[in-house]
């Protein structure tokens, strides 16, 4: 297969005639962000944020275009509207009014029974870890999981998944997910290098995001875990206003400034009318592996008090153990590597009170956010 180059990409999209003006898109510096690596394309297309819906044909046109280029393995344009596009445009048509009921536009996703968000107000508190080995405990307890890696700026996946290579795209059009230890999974990080910055404003974050959960086969899941980056921005606005989010599960460690950030965190999902299923106090416990004596180093319950003060349900403690670190380092989590062991045995826990909270909790449609 013939490899593929910027230059080539830059060629076919100078094809591209931008709405309003005599030129092209390359030529009226409305394409940024451009990465090219093995057969994957990512780029932006900077419009006006006048326009921004009205040109989702230009994006699918630009992107039509791009695939059509041998060496091509997929191609995911994002439109971007933080800054005016440098040629005149015409006017836009007024935008459409809301849908009745106050639901916002959601991504419409068939065969995924319930999609919950693992999200922390902070980072350093072991989400990551906790959404690996709780997709991993859900699908030993006979569920169909998918895991999205929606931490763009610093995926995680695939190294702590023991996964590499890049997903293939039978018809040209979706991804396949990468798989192992029984899950689907998808992450930004199968696309582009380990160590690659990635240096995108907040619109192509949520452009990937829904990319990511659109334009993948997923196939038919009874739960897609979602690893949210860490805090509340884009990302987590873009999950909660156009995924229909089952519940958000909020990892923190028990010292009180990173409770005072789950506070954030679980007090953002509320605001948008996601139901809370939980809080996690990982790195709870310190047990000694030479004496085995224990040592709450970051303190302890204090995730319980704050789930109790909340009026939230406390999903259970996870240890401080060098094991846990050890197998995620290593690609290979705790519940896989000793799925008999103490710490395996604190995830399944988790993981039986998540199921059986998706139970009980009833479907949920997007919100439309409203800045007032």
């Amino acid at each position: 297969m013939a490899a593929i180059d910027r230059e080539a990409v830059l060629d076919r999209l100078r094809t591209i005639q931008n709405p309003g003006s005599s030129s092209d898109i390359v030529s009226s510096d409305m394409i940024s962000g451009l990465t090219v690596r093995d057969g994957h394309v990512l780029f932006s297309i900077d419009v006006d944020p006048r326009q921004g819906p009205a040109l989702e044909p230009l994006r699918q046109e630009a992107e039509k275009a791009v695939e059509a280029l041998p060496g091509v393995l997929s191609v995911t344009a994002v439109l971007t509207a933080e800054r005016a596009a440098p040629a005149a445009s015409p006017q836009p048509s007024p935008p459409a009014p809301a849908p009745s009921g106050g639901a916002g536009r959601q991504i419409v996703i068939d065969g995924i029974g319930a999609i919950i968000a693992v999200a922390s107000g902070k980072g350093g508190v072991g989400k990551s870890t906790l959404a690996i080995n709780l997709a991993v405990a859900l699908a030993s307890q006979g569920k169909r999981v998918g895991l999205l890696d929606a931490d763009i700026y610093g995926p995680s996946m695939p190294r702590m998944l023991g996964l590499s290579g890049k997903p293939s795209s039978p018809d040209g059009k979706r991804l396949e997910p990468m798989r192992n230890h029984g899950l689907a999974v998808m992450s930004i990080g199968f696309l582009i290098d380990e160590e690659t910055p990635m240096i995108w404003r907040g619109p192509m974050v949520q452009s990937a995001l829904v990319q990511m959960l659109r334009d993948v086969d997923w196939g038919q899941l009874d739960i897609m875990v979602v690893d949210m980056p860490p805090g509340t921005g884009d990302a987590q606005l873009t999950m909660a206003q156009q995924v229909p989010l089952a519940g958000a599960v909020i990892v923190s460690t028990p010292q009180d400034i990173a409770l005072l950030d789950a506070r954030k965190g679980l007090n953002m999902f509320r605001k948008v009318d996601v139901p809370v299923l939980g809080i996690v106090e990982n790195m709870s416990t310190f047990v000694c592996p030479n004496c085995g004596h224990e040592s709450h180093i970051f303190g302890h319950g204090g995730a319980k008090e704050e789930a109790q003060k909340r009026g939230v349900d406390f999903l259970g403690e996870v240890p401080l153990d060098i094991a846990i670190r050890e197998t995620s380092d290593g690609g290979r989590p705790i519940t896989i590597a000793a799925p008999d062991g103490p710490q395996a045995a604190a995830y399944q826990a988790i993981a039986g009170r998540v199921a059986e909270k998706l139970t009980t909790e009833k479907p949920r449609a997007a919100p439309r956010i409203v800045v007032q």
